[in-house]
């Protein structure tokens, strides 16, 4: 089971990350999801519309900022580069024994919400060095036509290699050959991120609010 849920919210199992949803922005949805942050804890909502953190009564917010969706609209030379990408023998599939070493990553670079079984949303690809984990990417929040490229990181010692870029194509190119549409998430203020973005062919689609929400002690 990936979610925990009520009439009117939703969040995945704190297992598999903080993420949650509401069906609208009803006292209703609200009191439904202050109820889950409540018997689960911490959960964090991205949405659309807003430009301010939205008060949850019964809970506090740890952390707001603004966030950027970005689609994949990539011309013939981004396709080109992930078909490379796909190919490249450096890659390697990560699978449920991966994981400690993938939360251990996560938590070192915080490329966003990360827990436990984050893997089970999607593949995740990674490169090591003499056995190490040192940078990641994978696949999470899916919806009929989209699929999240997410956990994009690479370990300090990695960096300046150009992993990042490798293992987001490399996942974009999976969503792509599935028929789906990749997207992606960055916060607004991490502009080294989304420059890797728009050379990589993704292109703005919406300004998300990003709050993290606890428990009232």
């Amino acid at each position: 089971m990936f979610s925990i849920d009520n009439k009117h919210a939703r969040r995945f199992d704190p297992a598999i990350g903080p993420l949650a949803g509401l069906r609208d922005l009803s006292p209703e949805s609200l009191a439904a999801f202050a109820q889950l942050v409540r018997t689960t804890g911490t959960a964090a909502l991205g949405l659309t519309g807003v430009t301010e953190d939205v008060p949850v009564p019964g809970t506090q917010i740890l952390r707001g900022a603004e966030g950027v969706q970005m689609v994949f609209g990539g011309d013939a030379e981004a396709l080109s580069e992930i078909e490379r990408a796909s190919a490249d023998p450096r890659i390697v599939a990560l699978g449920e024994s991966d994981y400690p070493e993938m939360l251990e990553l996560a938590l070192l670079t915080e490329p966003g919400p990360f827990a436990e079984r984050t893997g089970d949303l999607g593949q995740f690809w990674g490169i090591r060095e003499n056995g190490r984990l040192l940078a990641m990417a994978g696949q999470r929040v899916r919806t009929a036509s989209h699929v999240e490229v997410s956990g994009v990181c690479t370990h300090p010692e990695g960096r300046g290699k150009g992993y990042a870029a490798l293992l987001s194509r490399r996942a974009a190119g999976a969503i792509l050959a599935e028929g789906g549409c990749p997207l992606l998430h960055s916060y607004a203020d991490n502009e080294t991120a989304l420059a890797l973005y728009r050379r990589l062919g993704f292109a703005e689609r919406a300004r998300v609010r990003f709050t993290i929400y606890t428990p009232l002690p």
